[in-house]
């Protein structure tokens, strides 16, 4: 199984894992791929400089730490995910969450989230509740 990770998920299994509940196990399990978006790294780094987000290290340390502390696999952020977002329904109006899921759809893989809202695009989505 391939799953990208929604910004809090990725957060949340360095700090709070817990939180994950039974999700936790499918990114345990080496069979399967986890991939965390540029748009996650260019969201925290945002929301770092901004002063909402309190990380242990800088941005440019945490983030690339953390993608290799769990084996993640690094998605760019493609010319054809950015257009994508113009055909999602309005559902969401975070634009870090549609990028998002523009790049599940593409690629056909799920995303890991606790939002209910990403869970209401043509996606497959794991809901962490």
């Amino acid at each position: 199984m391939r799953v990208l990770l929604d910004t809090h998920v990725f957060l949340w299994l360095h700090t709070e894992p817990e939180r994950l509940g039974e999700h936790l196990a499918i990114l345990e399990d080496q069979r399967n791929e986890v991939l965390v978006s540029a748009v996650s790294s260019w969201e925290i780094a945002i929301k770092s400089g901004l002063g909402r987000l309190a990380l242990p290290e800088p941005v440019e340390r945490y983030v690339p730490d953390r993608l290799r502390a769990i084996g993640a696999t690094a998605l760019p952020i493609e010319h054809t995910h950015a257009l994508a977002v113009a055909a999602l329904p309005r559902l969401h109006g975070d634009p870090f969450d549609r990028l998002l899921v523009a790049q599940a759809k593409i690629l056909d893989i799920a995303i890991l989230t606790a939002d209910p809202t990403v869970a209401q695009y043509p996606v497959q989505t794991l809901l962490v509740t």
